[in-house]
């Protein structure tokens, strides 16, 4: 049964989160996110890195055997609705490696288990996963162009990827690219490969502006790279499902956090309703801001509901397609909306950097776009619901 409340025994642990977050994290948020070169950065976040350690917020979501706080999928749910307040806080937690962590554990060799994944939990290397790309639309993946071919014992690497998130930080990037030949099936035909940052051929072309904005999103270009055929993730031809692996519990993730802006957005705006003053009384008091708050209300529960239904289903072996794909549609267009609101309240203002919600705004818009966009989730999820009418089973939401 579906039960919405943060269970008694992890509320201390996602409150002491929150107060970290709130104490900690906001006061340097705006320094840390600026496009200004600064020295000062890099120390203020290995600063809170350590806090984080020495307080025992660190990497809770992290399986223990690899060095992580070993927190249930359930558990780290909750506390990564916390998270999501700040961008910042996903690395000053050092929740940003889960994925990838999680990932070199299950299927890299011993090797690149050895070299990277306690660095990658503790925090003191990052990584990056190359699958995009700006020549094919990598919403239909099986279009992408990268090619790995064995020569010997080595994998030589040709492509060009972008939205590399973090590469000029990372110690690697595990790249998504096409091993077999034409007459494998599609789905069959790719694998993920782990290509050290330093490799020779591994070029870093620019840091891709994110509607006006650096953020780290890097375009690389594979010339010639030349790896170790046992840099493999997993077996060969598997990347497609190394990358379901990954991408699924990491969307239950996104959307936590993204309810976690949420909540950030509505606290600013049902301040700013209750505190600024026009035409005699306060904006709350206008109906027009009321009905922005009722919105918001409902779409975040809403969204709430959804996404730990979903959260439920994973945690009980269940893929969760159909659950997974509503929520990162509604997930996406809820945090949108909620913030756009907020910033509607605050007038010239929310579209400052005096408040973190212009920032917030630009990230909502391309939440709609990453990990697939939303109209290939509608599709699918659409598709399997038919399915299942279609072969009788009907599609009860009592018994969902």
């Amino acid at each position: 049964m579906l039960n919405l409340s943060i269970p008694e025994h992890v509320e201390p642990l996602r409150n002491k989160a929150l107060q970290f977050i709130e104490q900690e994290v906001y006061p340097v948020e705006t320094e840390l996110l600026s496009d200004k070169v600064s020295a000062r950065r890099g120390q203020l976040m290995r600063s809170l890195m350590d806090k984080a350690k020495a307080e025992g917020l660190w990497a809770l979501g992290h399986p223990e055997e690899i060095g992580g706080g070993g927190l249930p999928f359930m558990d780290y749910v909750f506390i990564n609705e916390v998270v999501g307040r700040s961008e910042v806080a996903m690395v000053a937690l050092g929740t940003h490696s889960l994925q990838d962590s999680i990932m070199l554990h299950r299927y890299a060799s011993d090797e690149w288990r050895e070299k990277y994944l306690r660095p990658l939990v503790d925090g003191e290397v990052f990584p990056s996963f190359g699958m995009t790309e700006p020549d094919v639309a990598s919403s239909d993946p099986t279009q992408l162009q990268t090619r790995a071919v064995l020569e010997g014992d080595e994998w030589v690497i040709n492509g060009r990827k972008w939205f590399t998130s973090g590469a000029a930080n990372a110690a690697y990037t595990t790249v998504m690219a096409r091993t077999e030949d034409e007459d494998t099936p599609p789905h069959a035909a790719f694998s993920m490969i782990v290509v050290p940052t330093e490799t020779p051929g591994y070029n870093i072309i620019r840091d891709v502006k994110v509607m006006g904005q650096a953020d780290g999103h890097y375009e690389v270009v594979y010339d010639n790279v030349r790896v170790p055929k046992d840099n493999l993730l997993g077996p060969r031809g598997q990347g497609f499902k190394i990358a379901q692996d990954r991408l699924g519990p990491g969307r239950i993730f996104h959307c936590m956090r993204w309810l976690g802006q949420a909540q950030r957005a509505f606290d600013l705006m049902c301040e700013r309703a209750n505190s600024r003053v026009a035409f005699g009384k306060t904006l709350g008091e206008h109906q027009q801001i009321q009905k922005f708050v009722f919105d918001s209300a409902a779409d975040i529960q809403a969204s709430r509901l959804l996404t730990l239904h979903a959260a439920q289903k994973v945690d009980q072996g269940d893929e969760a397609r159909v659950e997974i794909g509503l929520i990162k549609v509604f997930g996406a267009k809820m945090l949108h909306d909620v913030i756009d609101r907020a910033i509607q309240v605050h007038g010239a203002l929310g579209v400052t950097e005096d408040t973190p919600l212009e920032r917030m705004y630009r990230h909502a818009r391309y939440a709609r776009i990453y990990d697939g966009a939303d109209e290939v989730h509608v599709q699918n999820t659409g598709r399997r619901i038919l399915r299942r009418y279609a072969n009788g089973e009907g599609f009860d939401f009592g018994l969902r």
